[in-house]
């Protein structure tokens, strides 16, 4: 917590889970394959590549089963997989997953509205999967939403999250990843989120996932990496839209970060070049630009 910035950060490739599925049109199996295996190629280490939810309520993710039979997983890469609940998580195994995520929120309102339950309940949910993770020795990850605002309530006080995060990790999840869903968060915010929870949670188990809804999360990433945070979430060409706010962008693009980074001397393990690739990849099969500002100045120059 001194102010020195990390000499190494992980990222976190949210593009192929997180980031498809807010996409209408659904992308083909073998387009989905070449996107992670490109990514691996850049040279990213943990690589969210699907979720096993309901197709009723995801249909993007609906071949997650045959795309986790049909990935060939790299021995440096890590592959974690979203399971929302008991069900998921024994697909996932089934499958071959050897790392899962959950999620919850920290926001009351938005629990209810997105998942039908409460906050506690939900968490509660998660007892099956990490009593069966346990026993198979799989890594769970942990997502908290809203940390920074709700668009239904607002601002969420940094003490809400901590209540919410801190009951994860004492339940054996090793990372806890702060979402900033809306996007709303700013550099003072970040910093005294990450201030509160370090109270709580060792900051190297804390993750950033910044959403650059209104051109924030870089700032917002600097912040925090300022207080000792290593682990970014990101998502390659800025893919997944903030589904609260119209034609607006979600996801801070891995470009973008990586960019910030390597400018600064911090090292990744990734390269710019084949990432930007990758992007340019996957954008092209959705008929769209980059939402990657890196990726676009590169590309043009």
């Amino acid at each position: 917590m001194s102010g020195l910035l990390p000499d190494k950060v992980t990222i976190v490739e949210v593009g192929p889970r997180d980031g498809l599925q807010n996409e209408s049109v659904i992308v083909p199996l073998d387009v989905k394959l070449e996107l992670i295996n490109q990514l691996a190629a850049a040279g990213l280490k943990v690589i969210e590549p699907t979720s096993f939810v309901s197709p009723k309520w995801v249909p993007q993710m609906a071949d997650a089963l045959s795309l986790m039979q049909n990935l060939i997983q790299q021995k440096h890469v890590r592959y974690p997989v979203l399971t929302p609940n008991i069900k998921g998580f024994e697909s996932a195994i089934q499958a071959g997953a050897k790392e899962v995520a959950v999620f919850a929120s920290a926001s009351e309102t938005f629990s209810q509205k997105n998942i039908n339950c409460s906050i506690d309940e939900s968490i509660d949910r998660f007892e099956a999967i990490m009593a069966r993770a346990s026993i198979l020795n799989i890594p769970v990850r942990a997502y908290v939403s809203c940390v920074m605002g709700c668009p239904y309530e607002g601002e969420i006080s940094a003490t809400a999250v901590a209540q919410v995060s801190s009951r994860l990790y004492e339940m054996g999840c090793y990372e806890i990843s702060l979402g900033d869903t809306i996007g709303v968060g700013n550099p003072k915010l970040a910093r005294h989120l990450i201030q509160i929870l370090s109270e709580k949670i060792p900051v190297e188990n804390l993750a950033a996932h910044f959403h650059d809804t209104y051109g924030q999360a870089l700032a917002n990433i600097l912040a925090v990496l300022e207080l000792g945070v290593k682990t970014i979430d990101s998502s390659v060409a800025g893919l997944g839209g903030c589904p609260y706010a119209k034609g607006a962008t979600g996801n801070v693009a891995t470009e973008d970060v990586v960019y910030m980074l390597h400018g600064m001397g911090i090292e990744t393990g990734i390269s710019l070049t084949k990432l930007i690739k990758a992007g340019a990849m996957i954008s092209k099969h959705l008929g769209q630009q980059s939402n990657s500002k890196a990726a676009i100045a590169i590309s043009n120059s």
